[in-house]
């Protein structure tokens, strides 16, 4: 397959910021969650209909209108879906006593199922090939069973196994160093390593929202309202950098045309 041209491309290019602005993401969907569900008195169902419907209006733009990467309806999507992930598996566990251990099996198969179908139908699952409308939505699709198999599954190692949420912190961060020394060292897949390391950034968040909230199980007991304006802060910042480095290579590029039709 030829390389994409960028313009053409609907998710953002894999960098360091990149995994930076997702980390924070995934850390404020679970702490956001619970600010909106328990501090405000919103109730988890009240809430994911909130999101539900942000998210259906931000998807729509996606889809209809825009059809290409913009950083800032990209990361909002990413946020919302990394809450309503959370809620999901609370909703769930919480409200109608679904165990986490039967759950983060079928969150496991929903994913799997998903990228099959995924891959039956585009023939690849490679970040760098979502140029069109269905590619893009087994990509959401993808990301959003991604945030609720995550969080079912830090709360299974953390809670389930009472290991306590810094050990859940650090088995997470070690899974992602192992996954970065396989690619870097010994040159596994880039697809797998990608979607391994994706996957796995949404426990490693949660165990660090909750980590940092929680007054018991190994927690720190920091206020949730500073967790959240400190972590939605350091997102704002991050895609905001985007949005600027995104607007100067359209300069340059838009200066390279000029003197490409009007040589010297």
């Amino acid at each position: 397959m030829g390389k994409i041209q960028k313009s053409m491309m609907r998710v953002p290019e894999v960098i360091l910021v990149f995994w930076i602005i997702k980390t924070l993401s995934t850390t404020v969907g679970e702490t956001g969650a619970d600010f909106l569900a328990s501090n405000l008195g919103l109730g988890m169902s009240i809430v994911s209909l909130l999101i539900c419907g942000a998210m259906a209006v931000l998807l729509y733009f996606q889809f209809i209108h825009f059809k290409r990467y913009i950083p800032v309806n990209y990361w909002t999507l990413v946020v919302l879906m990394s809450v309503l992930g959370t809620l999901v598996t609370d909703i769930l566990v919480d409200n109608m006593g679904v165990g986490l251990m039967p759950l983060s099996i079928v969150f496991t198969l929903m994913m799997i199922g998903a990228f099959y179908l995924w891959y039956r139908k585009e023939g690849t699952l490679s970040i760098h090939s979502i140029d069109s409308g269905s590619r893009e939505a087994y990509y959401w699709l993808v990301i959003l069973l991604a945030f609720a198999l995550g969080t079912s599954v830090g709360d299974l190692i953390a809670e389930y196994f009472s290991l306590g949420y810094g050990s859940a912190l650090m088995i997470f961060s070690g899974l992602i160093g192992a996954i970065c020394v396989a690619y870097y060292g010994f040159k596994i897949n880039a697809v797998l390593a990608f979607w391994l390391a994706y996957i796995l950034t949404r426990p490693l968040g949660a165990s660090l929202g909750d980590f940092l909230i929680q007054d018991g199980n190994g927690g720190l007991g920091i206020d949730i309202v500073t967790v959240n304006l400190a972590f939605v802060a350091a997102i704002v910042i991050g895609v905001s950098y985007l949005v600027l480095q995104e607007k100067a290579n359209e300069k340059v590029s838009a200066e390279f045309a000029t003197r490409s039709k009007n040589p010297v």
